[in-house]
């Protein structure tokens, strides 16, 4: 019976080394370390959080896991300096964690409280922000109730201000709220799935910055053509909607010859996170067979 006992031990290790991640013993080297060259992470915080929302905002983007942050709050005399007719007594409560990264890293969001974000996703932000001109950063967006997302965007081009230095285009923040806008007002109002509206939005994007159009004829035919390819129906409000927002983008002051790279990062980062590995059907066939044979080894030790 001893002898039993030590073999289903050795077993249920080893099941356990092929599954534990490898972590090593090196724990100094997994150490945080300061960013000298692009500068500490910012947290920006909506101002009408409560000291409770705050504590929990900070626990959800993992605030006191950096080594150093920065933090700032964004407020609606915020929403009025990005966003042309805002009102200044809006209520923020969506908070964001930005990381400046190298050039030529893309933009990564993720919403870490999706529960709490009710209407606006990680390719909507993605979107509205390089239409922003905002490039080269990761971006986590948090908030500890139900809210639909949209002022996490404002707190978002304050704290790349502050990390870069640079000031953003306030035509363009304007069209990028816009845009955040007409995204989840057509999500909601046509039934289409969010991600859907987010990949018709990237796509017709990319057709902008490939065809550079000089009219809106030209803009409402490439809408057009991305409905239909994508099978997507809407209104005739909101495809008007469409055609007015990407007029407007195709009028910005933008370097379209560097948007088909950027819009493609963002239609393929969802794919490079977690598509390869769900897709990998030989893996979890393999998972499974090692637990089912386990199952049956250790079975018939009592048999």
């Amino acid at each position: 019976m001893k002898a039993k006992w030590m073999k289903m031990l050795a077993v249920v290790v080893l099941a356990l080394g092929v599954m534990a991640p490898a972590t090593g013993f090196a724990a100094d080297n997994s150490k945080k370390a300061i960013d000298e060259k692009l500068g500490v992470p910012i947290v920006v915080y909506g101002a009408n959080l409560s000291a409770d929302e705050k504590e929990s905002v900070k626990k959800s983007l993992k605030v006191n896991d950096e080594p150093e942050i920065e933090e700032i709050t964004v407020s609606g005399a915020d929403l009025v300096k990005y966003i042309k007719d805002s009102n200044s007594s809006s209520r923020m409560y969506s908070s964001a964690k930005i990381t400046r990264k190298d050039a030529g890293k893309g933009l990564v969001i993720e919403i870490v409280t999706p529960e709490n974000i009710t209407q606006v996703t990680a390719e909507m932000y993605a979107n509205a922000m390089l239409t922003a001109g905002i490039e080269d950063a990761t971006v986590q967006v948090a908030a500890p109730k139900a809210v639909t997302g949209h002022s996490a965007l404002v707190g978002i081009y304050k704290a790349y201000e502050v990390t870069t230095g640079e000031t953003l285009d306030m035509e363009r923040t304007d069209v990028a709220n816009e845009e955040l806008s007409v995204a989840t007002s057509i999500a909601e109002s046509s039934g289409v799935d969010d991600a859907k509206v987010a990949e018709l939005l990237t796509e017709i994007k990319k057709e902008i910055a490939e065809l550079n159009p000089a009219t809106r004829e030209e803009v409402q035919q490439i809408v057009e053509d991305q409905l239909s390819k994508l099978e997507i129906n809407l209104s005739e409000q909101d495809r008007q909607l469409l055609v007015d927002l990407m007029d407007k983008i195709s009028n910005l002051d933008i370097d379209f010859s560097k948007w088909s790279e950027q819009l493609n990062d963002i239609s393929t980062t969802l794919q490079e996170k977690f598509g390869a590995l769900m897709e990998d059907e030989g893996f979890w066939a393999g998972v499974k067979n090692f637990f089912a044979n386990l199952k049956e080894s250790i079975s018939s030790w009592f048999n």
